[in-house]
Parts: structure tokens; sequence; C-alpha cells
């Protein structure tokens, strides 16, 4: 209580005077949550079956952005794009991972006169950064393949105080990643690829449970020093291996999962064959998948992102012990979505709807709008520009234009907009979100080919092109497109 009352005086004084000599207001610290898969199968995104009660919490304390959009639908360059603020409009990163590692866009292991990341701006502005987990594309923020091969050097330069991620058993970075229980894991070379494994009983002997109470211990910690903090916690799950404690797999038992409500393929040039779903061990037969074998899937993934939800409880529970709460943003970030079945799809890696759409939720202290949801279309380019404005932190100078809006117009009205279009990219792909319509197209030679448009107005999942059909609003989605 007492922090909060510092905080609400200090934000009027602010209001009212300015900065003035003798009052001292502490910078806010910051906890960035990111969720690797996650689509917007949560209660608070009205999805009533989705077993999600600690996340529903968070949402509770802040603002839930119903229309988030992320730049890319794979980890790395969606990461790349959310930490840098630069649209691959600008640095081309448009699949892959490379955006880390090479080309005139890779980030400089020199310290430039301006911030290249979110959590290097916030380290030259005198905060403790701690990574912990997935916030950038490999499993611990070091740049090391699947097998292990590689330097170990930072995949953020400069941008860490703080890189702890617990191995446990796995001894390293993609070993947590991959992992089922007892140190064994995807990239071991003993062939273990099982889709799903529900066995462990307790959260700490996976990956993600460990995380959680590593992340608390720090958190503890840190609620007794006087310097401000900007924490990245990336989980793993759901991300494909389905894995989690048998109990996650067991409290949905009962639950009635629904089918996706267009199973079937449809015609598309971004349709794919979801090949890093079917190359895992299955327990079922393979494609077409049976309805009772799709109905498994979905409870799977479920299980994990409930799995997940319990540790997002237990890092609120440290903040709420330690009155950290009260000084700190929390942001919760899904790096893209994920289809489920729906088109005969399972995975992300295409500019469809469920592959860029993905939970948003920010929570700040002495919010006035908590508990709120905002349909306006946001885009992950948007963090970087808002924590700015949210942390007000001392260092501001920027490397590259950060090419985002700032959100903390929408946080003070949840009616507001930053744009009229959320704009996507996979591949050679470009897709156009505007509140009612996805426009797709590939660009090859200065010409736009593959044009599909779909009416996103009734559902998530539309399954009609109706490009030849409305060419009035595809030219209007058009003017859209970067340059």
């Amino acid at each position: 209580m007492i922090r909060l009352l510092q905080f609400v005086v200090c934000s009027l004084v602010i209001i009212l005077f300015g900065q003035v000599r003798g009052v001292v207001c502490k910078p806010l610290n910051v906890l960035f949550i990111a969720v690797d898969d996650l689509r917007p199968d949560l209660g608070c995104y009205g999805v009533s079956y989705a077993p999600s009660p600690n996340i529903d919490r968070l949402a509770s304390r802040g603002m839930v952005f119903r229309n988030h959009f992320v730049q890319v639908p794979t980890c790395g360059a969606s990461r790349y794009a959310m930490l840098t603020g630069r649209s691959p409009a600008v640095t081309g990163f448009t699949r892959g991972n490379s955006g880390f590692y090479s080309g005139s866009s890779a980030l400089s292991a020199e310290i430039l006169p301006g911030a290249q990341s979110i959590p290097e701006l916030f380290k030259r502005s005198g905060y403790s950064t701690i990574l912990i987990g997935k916030i950038s594309h490999t499993a611990d923020g070091r740049v090391y393949s699947y097998n292990g091969a590689g330097d170990g050097r930072d995949e953020v330069p400069n941008a860490w105080t703080e890189m702890s991620t617990p191995y446990g058993s796995w001894k390293r970075g993609w070993g947590v990643f991959f992992a089922y229980a007892n140190g064994i894991h995807r990239e071991d070379g003993n062939g273990a690829k099982d889709l799903v494994d529900f066995t462990v009983e307790n959260d700490n002997e996976l990956p993600d449970g460990q995380m959680a109470q590593h992340a608390v211990s720090r958190l503890r910690h840190l609620a007794n020093q006087d310097k401000p903090f900007f924490m990245g916690l990336g989980f793993f799950k759901p991300h494909l291996p389905f894995v989690a404690p048998k109990k996650d797999w067991d409290a949905l038992n009962k639950v009635e999962i629904p089918l996706p409500p267009y199973p079937k393929k449809i015609k598309s040039h971004f349709w794919h064959e979801s090949g890093e779903f079917y190359k895992y061990k299955f327990p079922y037969p393979k494609r077409p998948l049976s309805t009772k074998s799709v109905n498994s899937v979905r409870r799977s993934y479920l299980a994990c992102v409930r799995y997940t939800d319990r540790q997002v409880g237990k890092v609120l529970d440290a903040l709420d012990e330690t009155n950290l709460l009260e000084n700190t943003i929390i942001v919760l970030w899904g790096d893209h979505g994920w289809n489920l079945g729906d088109s005969d799809l399972w995975g992300k890696h295409t500019p469809l709807e469920r592959a860029v759409r993905s939970p948003l939720i920010i929570s700040i202290p002495g919010m006035k709008h908590a508990g709120a949801t905002c349909d306006s279309l946001v885009e992950s380019l948007d963090l970087f520009p808002t924590l700015i404005d949210l942390a007000k932190p001392s260092f501001t100078r920027i490397q590259h234009r950060l090419d985002g809006h700032s959100l903390a117009g929408i946080l003070s009205n949840p009616k507001a907009t930053v744009r009229d279009a959320a704009l996507s990219y996979w591949k050679d792909g470009i897709t156009v979100r505007t509140k009612t319509h996805r426009l797709i197209v590939t660009r090859k030679e200065g010409q736009f080919k593959n044009q599909e448009l779909y009416d996103e107005s009734t559902n998530f999942d539309p399954v009609e092109n109706k490009a030849s059909n409305e060419p009035e609003i595809v030219s209007r989605l058009k003017a859209y497109l970067p340059k």
C-alpha cells in the first residue's frame, strides 16, 4: 500500500509540476512475459473452455488487446521485430532467425550511439536486465544451433546484465526447449520425438516449472534492491512437443473442446503441409487425423496452456507478496498464433489469421481501465514505443527509427486507435488486416500475385477467397501495403 501511495503521489506531482526538488519517484519496473505459440484460446479472450485463470487474473488488472497481430508468424523473426521495433518491410526479415545473426540489419555486437533493442535501452537507463527463458530466438538468449554447435555469444548484444535460464538435467538451451522428463530432449541424438508426453507429476520436473521457480526467487531478491529491473521471462509451452504434468492433461478430461469450425484443407497459396507438426511420432494415425485424434491434439495443446498459466500464476503471486505489483509494468505477449486443425493446418508459418493473431495484455500500476478489453488494431511493433512512454527510461536514444506506435493513449482510452490496418509478413507474402477484412498477396518483381481476400467480420476462420468478387475492397487494402 505504501508503494502504491508513493506511485500515486509521484504521478500527481509529475503531472502537475514535473519533477521537483525533494520528490524522488522510483522508476517503474518491467516484467515482460513471452509465451511461445500461444493463440488467444484463453478465458479473457472469451474462450470458455480454456483453463487460464492466472492469465485471466492478469487481464483483470490490465488491458486485453483482442486484435493484436505479430509481424511474422514464426518465432525468430517475430521476436526480432518486437525487440527492435523495426518492421520487416525495413529489415527484410520475413522468415527464419537470421535477423539476430546476419545481414545488413543484424544486431551489432558493438555499443552504438543508440539502443538496438528494448532490453538494451533499459540496461543503458540503469536497470538490472534479467533474461530467463526464450525472449529472442534461442531458449536461453545464446547463439547455439539445435545440435549444440555455436559460439554462445549473446543473441541480443549489450542487452542483459544477467542471463540465468536454468538448464536442469537437460544441460543446455535447446535441450530445455525441446524437453521431455529426466534430461531427455528432441535433439539429444536418441530419437526422442513423441508428440505428446503427460507423465510427470511435478511442475519442476519440466523446464517451465523450473523457470517460474527461478523467476520467483529473483523477484524476491529484486524487491529488496533500489535498482529498477527489466525481467524478460519466456515460457516454452505450448510449443511442440506437447509435454506437461499429468494433472494438466487430466484436468481437461471432462472439458468439452470444440472441433475446428473449418477442419478441411482450403484452396490457398499460403496453405502448407504442417511439416513441423508431422515430424513428431504420433500416438495415432497420421493425416487425415480422425475426429478423435483432432480432439486429442487440441486437448494436448490446452493442457500445455494450463501448465504455463499455472507458472504465470506463481510469478503473479510473487509480485503480490513482495508488493512489486505496485511498481511494475507487466506485459504478457504471444510471439504468434497457431493453427489447431483450422483448415487442416497444424502450426504457424502462414499469413492466415490464426497464425498472426496472438494475445497481448498490458498492466500498469494505478491503471484507470483495469479489466478493460480493446478491439483496436495493434502490432507487436508497438511495444517498444509503449514501454518508453510508460516507464520513461532515462536513456532514450534509439539507433534505428521505431516503426510502431505507442499504445499509452489506448491504455488511457480503450476506444482510441493507432492505425487503420495491421501488417504482417511471411516469406514473400504480405498481409493487411483491417477491422473487417484480411488481404494477402505475394510481391514479386514489383507485381502483386496470389491475391486472397477474407471477410473477418463474422469469425476467425473464413475460408472463401473473395478477391475476385470484391475488387474495390482489394484495391482499398492494397493502399496500406508498403511502397
